[in-house]
């Protein structure tokens, strides 16, 4: 079911000034920007900056945990039946990915992401 955590993505009020942070002052390495996200690589794990626009918003600096699935229609039937309800998704992304976020009985997000490689790869690129 789960294959590893993917990503970590914390949202912020500006991207900006995050990025400052994030770059100027840990010293992470930006790998792409898309839009209001942000991707650093950090030892295999993603650490994403997003701000959220006029979606559901969730207090600022709340982070969601991101774990990568084969198939997040499937998935999402399993844990449906054994009761979870999800608050966004499934949906396709502009990045290449199919994701569904959830919450844990805390509230804390965590987001089941499929991604198509080649898409992934072709939007996220560090050239673009």
């Amino acid at each position: 079911m789960i294959k590893r955590i993917w990503s970590i993505t914390l949202t912020v009020s500006n991207l900006a000034r995050s990025l400052k942070f994030y770059k100027g002052l840990l010293g992470l390495t930006e790998k792409y920007r898309f839009g209001d996200y942000a991707g650093f690589d950090c030892g295999g794990v993603e650490i994403g900056l997003k701000t959220w626009g006029n979606k559901e918003k969730p207090r600022e600096g709340e982070p969601c945990l991101d774990l990568l699935v084969d198939d997040v229609d499937a998935v999402t039937e399993d844990l449906k039946s054994k009761g979870v309800s999800f608050s966004q998704g499934p949906e396709d992304t502009k990045w290449g990915s199919r994701t569904v976020i959830f919450t844990d009985p805390d509230g804390n997000r965590l987001q089941l992401t499929q991604i198509d490689w080649g898409s992934y790869f072709q939007v996220c690129s560090p050239s673009r």
